[in-house]
């Protein structure tokens, strides 16, 4: 279905179906963006991490017993 034949089909909706339609695609958008964000994130600290150690120094003790002094 092209472009124009949606919009055609969108004017002759009721006015709830078209709230509706405009909250999900919103929606949508929304979430597209934020994976895309997200990954761009990543991407970026994933390379940080890598080349910095500072930031993963306490990495070498994760696996060591943890005891709460009391």
């Amino acid at each position: 279905m092209e472009t124009r034949e949606i919009i055609k089909q969108i004017v002759n909706l009721p006015i709830e179906d078209k709230l509706l339609l405009l909250e999900r695609t919103l929606h949508s958008i929304r979430e597209v963006n934020l994976k895309e964000k997200m990954n761009r994130a990543v991407s970026e600290l994933y390379e940080e991490y890598t080349i910095n150690k500072e930031l993963t120094v306490f990495t070498e003790i994760d696996f060591e017993n943890f005891y709460e002094a009391r």
